[in-house]
């Protein structure tokens, strides 16, 4: 199994109106809308979905949902289903971010609940995990990366497996300004390979695409994505501002066309 496309999301979290919304994602679709490659993913709130897969869905990006709950239907009022997100052309979710762990209070097993659901429904999936800055000084770094994703993969199986992406997010980079260097986002990243190795398998991992994210800019993207183990970004505050994000995406196009260009000459 070859490593699947690199992929960049854009996750607005809570900004963007609908009009605001709307004009965001046209501009998106004028500057990077027909790039095949890397698959770039954008993540509007849950009352912006439908109108911006209006605008996006004749072009080559793809749409995502910032949550999901974890069951498909029910009394569970403000919730949302994973059949809901399909219906309004959701392609993507992602589970498991750092503000649903710390600010809402989620726990590895309810981002199991989501992530299983939404995989059965059909959605692909993107599981963010990391460390925070007090577990980072402490060396626990790969003991909190193994704990989330052993728990929150628990009983998912390897083709379900296929259709999933890891974002690894350092809590301490998140909207800070701060981000993980290259090597220590890259050391990061080859123990999650590594370890959905050993749970799974090594083709399994090598087609497993592992996203950075953690204040991911136009300024540090091409550094960061240059290591061997990070498959794309998931970017926050700079998915908001069209030229700043088309510019993340040509630089991992630009690092894609290199690998390829390379695997021909040789």
């Amino acid at each position: 199994m070859s490593r699947r496309s690199a992929v960049i999301g854009g996750n607005w979290k809570m900004n963007t109106t609908l009009a605001e919304a709307t004009e965001l994602a046209a501009e998106l679709t004028t500057r990077i809308g027909s790039v095949g490659h890397p698959d770039v993913v954008i993540f509007p709130p849950f009352p912006n979905l439908h109108a911006v897969d209006t605008v996006i869905r004749d072009t080559r990006l793809q749409l995502g949902a910032q949550d999901v709950f974890w069951a498909e239907k029910g009394a569970y009022t403000g919730e949302v289903s994973a059949a809901m997100l399909k219906s309004v052309g959701a392609r993507w979710v992602i589970v498991g971010h750092s503000e649903r762990r710390h600010i809402i209070g989620e726990s590895d097993e309810v981002v199991n609940a989501k992530l299983r659901l939404a995989l059965s429904t059909g959605l692909d999936v993107v599981l963010a995990v990391g460390e925070t800055e007090s577990q980072r000084e402490a060396n626990e770094t790969q003991y909190v990366l193994a704990s989330q994703l052993g728990r929150s993969l628990d009983g998912v199986d390897k083709p379900a497996g296929a259709r999933l992406v890891i974002a690894y997010e350092p809590v301490w980079a998140i909207g800070t300004g701060r981000t993980a260097t290259p090597e220590q986002a890259q050391a990061a990243h080859a123990f999650i390979r590594a370890w959905l190795g050993d749970r799974w398998s090594y083709e399994v991992a090598a087609g497993t695409s592992i996203q950075y994210g953690g204040s991911v800019s136009a300024a540090n993207a091409f550094d960061l994505l240059a290591q061997p183990d990070i498959d794309g970004a998931l970017v926050g505050g700079a998915s908001l501002k069209a030229e700043e994000f088309a510019s993340i995406v040509m630089a991992q196009r630009e690092l894609l066309e290199n690998d390829r260009s390379d695997t021909i000459g040789s």
